[in-house]
């Protein structure tokens, strides 16, 4: 789930009026409007430093606007927003508390939700994204930032209500479309799934993840050809996209060419040549095409970038057996049990 900008608001002219028409009440009036311009001027110089991106520039201006004007509400959100940009998230959460000492408002409360999330807060931001809807039942955010946190804890049916209801309120919402497929895949409603990440290319023909996510729906289904076309689309909206190399790469495996799915590896790797997935996946096309050897330095590749990884070990062992290793595939394939990989168990039968 990705953390978004949050939203600021713009300054509302407020004036202080005179009050009756002696000297002194007449000059103390004129006083109260100066201040008032001044911190005016100072909000607005703020917003526009944090569009600006001039985010110490932007505090400080929020902060004098503060420090004339002691309940300036939406300073103190805004000032907020920049630490949260800033990645000063406890910072963020107090100007929060602070703006909703002062008025209890939705943003308050989503923009706090997002920055506890920021530090692994998950509880206390899906409580904010409550508060959020009950105070304005159509922020179409917050049902989506809520329905994040159901899918990471297992939710799945839970994270599909929210991000039903963020769509109903925001029927472009392609984040919400594309994750509630995901959500459904992991339900195995493939065809649910599939028709969520067509909605969410539809909203958003650039998301190159949802024609990868699609992709991995109909693998999952058989579907190796319109798996294969739809990471090549993800590809070409993407042209850096390790994941899908890696996924087309595996899906042109299950379709038996070998050849090619080590190509898409290869070029996974040359992206990202610490990509273990990668390399133990193009150690099982070697494997496939007979270079048991190739199969063996691949695994053994991944092992060294991620030593607990139990499949690598159990593919070592099986092309160790190939070239004759026995006994070194007794060791991986104990070494992958170890690592919680059971279907290692099917091959330690005959070792020692």
């Amino acid at each position: 789930m990705k953390i978004k900008n949050i939203l600021f608001a713009f300054f509302s002219v407020w004036l202080m009026q005179p009050v009756g028409v002696a000297q002194n009440d007449t000059v103390k009036a004129k006083i109260l409007e100066d201040t008032t311009a001044m911190v005016e001027k100072l909000y607005n110089k703020g917003i526009e430093d944090f569009k600006n991106k001039n985010f110490n520039n932007a505090l400080k201006n929020f902060s004098d606007a503060i420090a004339m004007k002691s309940d300036f509400e939406r300073a103190y959100y805004n000032r907020g927003t920049t630490k949260f940009e800033m990645k000063e998230y406890n910072g963020a959460i107090a100007d929060f508390n602070l703006a909703l000492g002062i008025a209890q408002k939705p943003d308050s409360y989503f923009s706090r939700g997002q920055a506890e999330y920021a530090l692994g807060n998950k509880e206390k931001a899906a409580a904010d994204y409550t508060k959020t809807t009950q105070l304005k039942v159509d922020y179409a955010q917050a049902y989506y930032y809520r329905g994040g946190i159901k899918f990471e804890a297992g939710d799945y049916k839970g994270a599909i209500a929210d991000f039903t209801t963020a769509i109903m309120y925001k029927p472009d919402y392609a984040y919400a479309f594309n994750d509630r497929g995901s959500a459904k895949r992991e339900l195995d409603d493939l065809d649910g799934a599939i028709k969520d990440y067509k909605n969410s290319i539809v909203a958003n023909s650039d998301m190159a993840f949802a024609y990868n996510n699609m992709g991995s729906a109909r693998r999952r289904k058989g579907d190796f050809a319109g798996a294969i076309a739809d990471y090549t689309e993800a590809i070409n909206h993407k042209k850096d996209y390790a994941i899908a190399y890696n996924n087309r790469g595996s899906a042109r495996f299950d379709a038996g060419d070998y050849e090619s799915a080590i190509v898409d590896f290869n070029k996974a790797l040359d992206i990202k040549p610490d990509y273990e997935f990668a390399i133990n996946n193009r150690a099982a096309a070697k494997f496939k095409l007979k270079d048991y050897k190739g199969s063996v330095e691949d695994c053994t590749k991944a092992i060294k970038l991620n030593p607990k990884y139990g499949y690598a070990y159990l593919n070592r062992g099986i092309a160790k057996e190939m070239v004759r290793d026995d006994e070194g595939a007794c060791e991986d394939w104990k070494k992958a049990v170890e690592l919680g990989v059971s279907a290692a168990k099917d091959y330690t039968g005959n070792c020692k």
